[in-house]
Order: C-alpha cells, then structure tokens, then sequence
C-alpha cells in the first residue's frame, strides 16, 4: 500500500495522519483512503491506495480535498476558500491568476470581518450626533457631554442636599452622606452630577442628559456606590462580591420595544466586560510576527508571555512594515492567524461532517507529538482576541461552545457534528432493537490505521444494549464522540484560555451568544439571502413568505444572526454568499417548508436530508 502524501504541520514535522478534513467512521478503513475513483474513471492502481488529495487523474491542485456525501457522490472541498464543488478542480497552468483569485477571496473575507460588531453598551463609542446649527458654545458643551458619557466621569454638585440627606464626617475628617429615606450612608455626594444618554422612540433623537446621581432613587438592597480616582461611579453588588459599571437601578439602554433577548445580551456584555479582570493593565504587550510565518511567530511571541503580559495594551509589529497599532493593526492580525491556525491541514482542527465551514477538534491530531502546546496555545489566542475586543474568522461546532461553558452535551448536539449518525441514534430510540441491534456498550476507534475497541463504561464490550438501557448507551456514546475523544486536547485548549478569560465570567453566556462574542455579528445581506432560498408548499409571491422578508430586512444584525444561528447551526457565511451554503453532504439552498397548523410555531432542521442546507418549516398564518 502506498503511503499517503505527508502535510507539513505547524512545527515543520511531515504528517501522513488521516484526512485532515473529516475524521473517519467508526469501523471504516481510515480518512486517509477511498473505496471510490473520482468521476468514474478506471485505474490500474487499487482504489484503497488513494488518499484524499489525490485520485485516478493525479494530485489535486493544492488546497484541494476529495470528499464523498452520504450517497456515494464525490464532491471537492476547496480549503483556500472555504467552498465546495461538484466538478473536480483542474490545474491552472497560471499561477499569478490563481493567486490574484486568492486574494480576492481573502480581501472579501477580510472586510466582512472588519465590519463584525457586537452589540455597543451604555457608554460605547455610537454617540449622538451634534447638529449643525448650534452655536460653538452649545456644541462645546455637548461635545464635553459626550466625552463625559464615554469616560463615564462625574462632576462635583452644588446647592442643598436632597429632603432628609445629612452630611457627617469621620473621625479623620473624611465627608460622609446619610440618607434618612432609606437608613443607608455613601461616600458619594448625592449631588454630584452624571451624565445619561436617554433612548427616544423609534425614529426619535437620543439625547445626554444631565442628573445627580441619587435622582433615581435607593440602590437595591445590598448595593453600593463608590468613585474611582478619576470620578467616575462603579457599583458594588455586596451579594454576589461583584463590581460593574452598569447602575443597577437604570432599566435597559434600549427601549421596551426591544425584545428581551438583546436587554439580556447588552446587560451581560455591559456585566462581562466590566469585570476586573477584563480591564486591560498598565504597560504593553508588543507581537512581532511576519506575514509569511504568522502561525509560528505568533507561537514563538504568544507563548513566552505570561497572561499578565499578554493582558497589557496590544501593540501588533508586522516584521518590514511601518505603523503603529490604534486597533487596524490587531484586527489583521487575528483576522490572519485565524485563517492559518484553523487550517484543517495542520491536523489540529477540521471540519465538521455537518458542514465545510464550522470546526471541530481532530481526534487524529496526536500525529503531530507538540499537538497539545498548540491547543494551549489556541486557546490563549481565543482568549486574548476576546479580552482586547477583537474577533477571529472562525466558528466551531455548537458542542465546543458548550464545552467551552462547562455544559454537558446531548442528542442535539450531535446533529451538528455528524447529521447520519445522529439519525442512527434517533432510530434507535424511537424503535424496538430487541434482535435488530446487536451492540454492546462499547465502540471501534480507528488511529492511524490501528483499530482498537473502546468501553463506553467499566465492561462495556461485555453488557448488550437492549430495549431497557438503549437510552444510556445513547448519552454515553454521544459523550464519547464528541467529548471523550478529544478531551486531552480540548483540555489543553481550555486552560489556556482560562489564562486569560476566567470560567465564572464567560459562563453568563450561553453557547449562542459566547459564538457572537468570539466571531462577532456581521452584516447579512438579505436580499442575497431571500435570491437563494427555494420553497415547498410556497411561492416568494405569498404574502406568508412576503411578511417573512419584510421582517427580517427590518431587522438588526444581532437578530439576522441569531435567525441563521436558529436555521444552520451557526452564523457564518460562506464567501460567496448564500449560494454556498453547506449540508452534510455537500452544497445545499436554504429552504422555507410549507408544514404544520396555522398555530405552530416555526422549527428548523439543520439535518434534513433534501435539496437544501437547512429548512425552515412555516405554517400558513
């Protein structure tokens, strides 16, 4: 048997690990081979000798995969772009206009990444706008009014007291303030001035407002107000020992025609990032790395920092290139060392089979003998990009996410990691399996052409599922696939973002929002979204589907990407728009299904084995 072609991993080492695409089935012959010859053509080599870059008309052009979907179909994977291909890919004799085709990819994906945003918080940087025709006076003041809101400073109040306030002194002279309302005392003046930005209506001026800052009257119970040294108010919540910026007695930023879900998201990002160990420390934290190398300098620099160091002010350095980093800077850098250490090629993650665009942990990754340093490192990056609010070009598995907050996994989440073998597990337990499965508790793991069987608990290989117990063999065998297989490397992964994002703060997320706050929102164009979407039981002419796009083209970014969170699994968008979206077994449309009663509510299968990606049922309102 001839031995696959090698990939170069991170550390320069040759892998000849299986395909770095998709782990293999359990029980098949290994990633690294392929029972089928593309397109039909004969060869005199055996069929089985074949890797996956490569078939009976030669190597594939680099960056190219052969795949095959769950009807035997073969289909090619281009890993520059991310996007699939029912045509196999021919060798350009013009490597300038393969590479001009590259850039233009990548200059596409670019700006998308560099438009992602997260929701802005009270004191973020969208401020209101200052008229034209006021006088330099008034705009002066406004312009002091929002730099004020930013910093979130205060000023020293005057006049009286407020009815039944009281100002004491200590022993040492220091200014005290009873407040006889509430039987409470602060230190802080009751008449000291903040500034408030005030949400209008839909369509209506948001305004600052001026206040002192007891007009909103007591604190809940068991809270406090206190100053930092530049005057600005934090509050200090006795009952959870926390602290945050976030006045608890304000209800949200928005207005109450905002549903809940944003209220919750905002308030929790407001909440996170408030945190002290959120808060960027004195000093700086200088990466230098080239362009070329950018996976192993990022390395080299990254790891030889302690989390202190890397927690100081991020100054990016592109080795021969000028500029001082306000931010552009640290935005290309994740934004390339994302593309390169996602790369299925260095075996570290791959590709879901759901999908060619969400990632997961390879199982296979221990070819490479420094696999877990750079899982930790992963992690750091991971970690870092979300302390210095920036977003990488990446988006995992939902498992990993929920992984990542300490959630156990279940049914569901298999769906998104292998769609066949979920609805192998559905049947199972929607159906009698006396005398059709014969199955113990346990599994064949296949590693570099070693196949081993795998307990799935204590004498597993001994004890058969039955009609009884077939519901724990399902929990422990999802655990197995997408947990247990990984857990060395995962946990590497997750202790080095600990370094820098504490568990107990990112854990007021849950998995779909932690994937916004990793990758960002971005913008979605619905009309490219609504051109490649087809319909059954509809026509785009209904007035259901009609009212469908009218609300979502009136929707913001945050609920456009919670929808495709809702449809496929995640958020991202293919390169090339909606027309590339994937299913588990290649290239699929998105699709709205006629289904259901008036009254139900719309579902979605990101599963669902049809001429599409994902399906919205809809009933007929």
């Amino acid at each position: 048997m001839a031995e696959p072609s090698g990939v170069v991993m991170a550390n320069g080492a040759v892998s000849t690990a299986p395909t770095p695409g998709r782990a293999p089935a359990v029980g098949s012959a290994g990633a690294a081979t392929s029972s089928n010859i593309a397109n039909g053509a004969s060869s005199t080599r055996p069929a089985a000798t074949f890797s996956s870059f490569e078939d009976a008309q030669g190597r594939l052009p680099a960056g190219w995969e052969r795949r095959e979907d769950n009807l035997g179909r073969t289909y090619y994977v281009d890993h520059n772009t991310r996007s699939t291909s029912w045509v196999r890919p021919q060798a350009s004799g013009n490597a300038e206009t393969q590479r001009v085709e590259r850039d233009a990819t990548t200059a596409v994906e670019r700006q998308r990444h560099q438009n992602r945003t997260l929701p802005e918080d009270r004191t973020g940087a969208n401020s209101p706008t200052i008229p034209q025709s006021v006088s330099p006076a008034t705009a002066a003041s406004q312009a002091n009014s929002v730099a004020m809101l930013a910093t979130g400073a205060t000023t020293a109040g005057t006049g009286e007291l407020p009815p039944l306030w009281e100002q004491r002194h200590t022993p040492e002279g220091r200014a005290y303030f009873v407040d006889h309302n509430t039987r409470t005392t602060t230190w802080v003046d009751p008449r000291r001035q903040q500034y408030i930005r005030m949400y209008g209506g839909q369509n209506q001026t948001n305004t600052i407002q001026q206040q002192p800052v007891s007009q909103l009257g007591p604190l809940p119970s068991g809270w406090e107000m206190r100053l930092t040294n530049t005057a600005r108010v934090y509050f200090v919540d006795h009952n959870t020992k926390t602290t945050t910026w976030d006045d608890p007695r304000l209800p949200s930023s928005l207005d109450q025609n905002v549903p809940q879900y944003k209220r919750d998201f905002r308030r929790k990002l407001i909440y996170f990032r408030s945190q002290p160990a959120l808060r960027i420390l004195s000093g700086q934290c200088h990466i230098k790395v080239r362009r070329s190398h950018i996976f192993e300098d990022s390395y080299a620099e990254i790891m030889r920092q302690s989390a202190t160091d890397l927690k100081k002010r991020l100054m990016i350095k592109f080795d021969g290139e000028d500029g001082l980093d306000y931010g552009g800077l640290s935005r290309e850098f994740f934004f390339l060392l994302s593309h390169e250490m996602f790369n299925p090629f260095y075996c570290l993650f791959e590709y879901s089979a759901h999908d060619n665009y969400t990632l997961q942990i390879n199982p296979h990754s221990g070819i490479n003998p420094e696999h877990l340093n750079y899982f930790k490192f992963i992690g750091r990056v991971v970690g870092l990009a979300i302390f210095h609010r920036r977003f990488l070009d990446a988006f995992f598995i939902g498992a990993l996410y929920k992984m990542m907050l300490h959630k156990p996994v279940s049914l569901q989440d298999m769906e998104g990691v292998d769609a066949d073998f979920h609805r192998s597990l559905v049947w199972t337990l929607e159906n009698d399996i006396e005398g059709v499965l014969d199955q113990t508790f346990s599994t064949e793991d296949e590693r570099f052409g070693v196949t081993s069987v795998e307990d799935l608990k204590p004498g597993g290989r001994d004890i058969a599922v039955t009609n009884e117990n077939k519901k724990e063999y399902v929990d422990l065998m999802i655990k197995w696939r997408i947990q247990k297989r990984v857990d060395e490397q995962f946990q590497a992964f997750i202790g080095g973002f600990h370094e820098l994002i504490p568990a107990d703060l990112v854990n007021v997320f849950d998995e779909r929002e932690l994937e916004l706050l990793i990758g960002g929102i971005a913008e979605i164009d619905v009309e490219d979204w609504k051109k490649h979407t087809d319909y059954r039981g509809y026509t785009e002419t209904d007035e259901v589907i009609k009212f469908f796009w009218t609300t979502i083209k009136g929707w913001d970014g945050e609920q456009k990407s919670r929808l495709l969170q809702f449809a496929t699994g995640t958020s991202r968008i293919p390169v090339n728009g909606f027309k590339d979206l994937q299913g588990s077994d290649g290239p699929r449309r998105f699709t709205i299904e006629k289904a259901g009663d008036a009254g139900n509510l719309p579902k979605s299968h990101t599963w669902y084995v049809s001429p599409c990606c994902s399906v919205i049922p809809i009933s007929s309102y």
